[in-house]
């Protein structure tokens, strides 16, 4: 189990959020934490650490007033470490190249690939025949609904009509390189990691997968490494204490190389 850091950006700040509050309307979001660092701080940090895979999230629509300024703050952290970061946020086939361009390993995307609630297969291989394969990471993060999990979109506001199944994650591996998925229900509370989901993505080993939601102390990353079956990388925001939580970074970060290397 590897540790994948994250910059999470709103407003044009690195913040850490309670998940299932970002809304569009207003540029609202309940704040965790508001970082007084920029972006490349703490890209600069991953980077002397050697942390790859670790993501870059703009979390302000692409028509908000603060996307140029979220954008800025992405560019300072791609220039800090380049090839070491992936990005989301926005991601079409028409913008994906810019943001490689820019320095980001790979482009994180989800409502680009969904319309009317359902998977658009051609828009997965127009991002295919555009990027390649190797540089596209699918954000599958999700909310239970009626005891399943269905993946949700626009910054986790929106339910598609698909659920996290072995099916899905069979099927959409054939257009990207990884798996992103955040347990958005429980994203940002730092209260409990949501084993149920762990357990399906654990289940289902075939490209990389990394989990985030609910972190809230070094016990948790066992679990996870355990329920996972050492299939799962994670990432944690709130709970650090690089955004205010109660972990440190260091021993997190330690604590996975351990995990990783039994």
């Amino acid at each position: 189990m590897r540790f994948r850091p994250c910059i999470d950006i709103h407003n044009g700040k690195v913040k850490q959020i309670v998940g299932g509050s970002l809304k569009d309307e207003g540029n609202q979001a309940v704040e965790n934490y508001k970082a007084s660092e920029d972006a490349d701080y703490f890209a600069s940090l991953y980077r002397r650490d050697s942390l790859q895979g670790g993501h870059i999230i703009l979390l302000n629509a692409a028509g908000s007033e603060y996307y140029e300024a979220d954008l800025l703050q992405a560019q300072k952290a791609l220039r800090a470490y380049e090839g070491g970061l992936q990005i989301g946020g926005g991601i079409t086939a028409d913008n994906a190249k810019r943001f490689l361009d820019m320095g980001a390993s790979h482009v994180i995307v989800t409502s680009y690939v969904f319309r009317d609630g359902m998977i658009d297969y051609e828009r997965l291989k127009q991002l295919n025949r555009v990027i390649g394969k190797e540089h596209l990471v699918l954000d599958l993060s999700c909310r239970k609904r009626d005891g399943e999990y269905y993946i949700v979109t626009n910054r986790w506001q929106t339910f598609t009509g698909e659920r996290i199944t072995e099916d899905i994650l069979e099927g959409l591996s054939q257009y990207c390189d990884e798996y992103l998925v955040h347990a958005v229900d429980v994203e940002g509370k730092a209260a409990g990691i949501d084993r149920t989901l762990l357990s399906i993505l654990g289940d289902w080993n075939k490209i990389p997968v990394t989990y985030a939601g609910g972190v809230s102390d070094y016990a948790d990353l066992e679990v996870i490494n355990q329920i996972g079956k050492s299939n799962i990388d994670v990432t944690i925001g709130s709970a650090i204490d690089l955004f205010g939580g109660a972990l440190s970074y260091k021993k997190v970060v330690d604590i996975c190389r351990k995990l990783n290397e039994k």
